[in-house]
């Protein structure tokens, strides 16, 4: 069985392999995020609401209420937090796969919204017909949410395309897996996004075993954050499991690609503590591993100790994690009470005009 590659210590580091030209500008190696205790409370709190509302999820899930593919974010929640947090809603877009749930829950949307979504009802944040895997909100410019692997890395090329002709000032956030990172389409994509300059970030969320298959079985490069280094992007390794660090890098991306240089690439190293989707044993792991990154790793653990560090008393996060299940219950709650949509609502939404 192959083992993980545990996050290193080393916070991040910016790719420069053999071959490459050291006379190209390159960003510079971040330096981990110098949070404010409230950004710290807040970090914890957003991070929190992603554990509890997926893990309630899997709940709803096991009770058939959630039909379909639902596909989990816990132990990735560094990731999503670190880097909505530095983004501007309403000018930055964001475009996922299918594990978006935590996503969206960072950028601000309505965990009400969302819950009913996963039931399929009709205050769903797609009207229920998206489900886990297809959600969306033009409002909050969070384009999905996509079920075929790597097609919103080739859709995010089109987003930062928009903002490059439309010369709005934003930037967009193109996640996808250490799966998807071998699909060609990716690659086709990265070529353009140079090519024309455009303003993305790709970000590799390496969980490390994609659908069930470690990187390392399945990657000849399994250092991803060199992937672009053959189209002149450069690329850049963080710890995924420490929010400062993601956060860090976050900022270093951001100002790489706001000054004009083009794409950048972020390599997340983080891992999914459940299976690949609720239908998925995850029999290719031990659970001594598993355990062996929550002790060692966990991101929520990871920041009450710089909360700690700031000041910040145990009572005072008990508060925020008794407020967390609150909110996750009535999302819960308003989502099983929730009517299904309507029949006629089966031919809404399929085509954007009439032909």
């Amino acid at each position: 069985m192959a083992k993980p590659t545990t996050p290193r210590p080393s916070r991040a580091k910016a790719a420069s392999p053999a071959g490459a030209d050291h006379n190209r500008p390159r960003p510079d190696t971040p330096k981990d995020y110098k949070a404010t205790k409230e950004e710290l409370l807040e970090f914890y709190r957003q991070m929190v609401l992603i554990r509890r509302f997926e893990e309630k999820a899997g709940q709803l899930y096991g009770l058939g209420l959630i039909g379909g593919f639902c596909h989990l974010y816990i132990g990735q929640e560094a990731v999503a937090v670190g880097i909505q947090s530095a983004l501007k809603p309403g000018k930055d877009s964001v475009i996922t796969g299918y594990r978006d749930h935590g996503h969206m829950l960072a950028y601000g949307i309505d965990p009400n919204v969302i819950m009913a979504e996963l039931t399929g009802r009709e205050a769903g944040i797609s009207r229920g017909k998206g489900g886990s895997m297809h959600m969306f909100s033009v409002e909050h410019k969070f384009y999905g949410g996509h079920g075929i692997v790597g097609a919103q890395v080739s859709l995010g090329a089109g987003l930062g395309f928009a903002h490059k002709y439309n010369n709005d000032g934003g930037v967009c956030v193109a996640y996808f897996g250490d799966g998807a990172a071998n699909q060609g389409q990716v690659y086709e994509s990265f070529n353009m996004a140079e090519l024309w300059k455009l303003p993305i970030i790709f970000v590799i969320e390496n969980n490390q075993y994609a659908m069930g298959t470690s990187v390392n079985r399945s990657s000849a490069e399994d250092q991803l954050y060199r992937r672009g280094e053959s189209f002149r992007i450069p690329g850049i390794q963080v710890n995924g499991m420490d929010v400062l660090a993601v956060r860090g890098a976050t900022e270093e991306a951001l100002k790489w690609v706001q000054g004009g240089n083009g794409p950048i690439l972020l390599e997340m190293k983080t891992y999914r503590y459940r299976g690949h989707s609720m239908s998925d044993p995850a029999k290719y792991r031990s659970r001594e591993e598993v355990q062996s990154m929550r002790d060692k790793s966990d991101p929520i653990e990871g920041v009450k100790k710089y909360l700690a560090e700031a000041g910040v008393g145990e009572d005072e996060l008990k508060k925020i994690d008794q407020d967390i299940r609150k909110i996750v219950s009535d999302s819960a709650d308003f989502a099983e009470t929730s009517p299904e949509p309507e029949m006629h609502e089966l031919y809404t939404d399929v085509l954007v005009e009439q032909y």
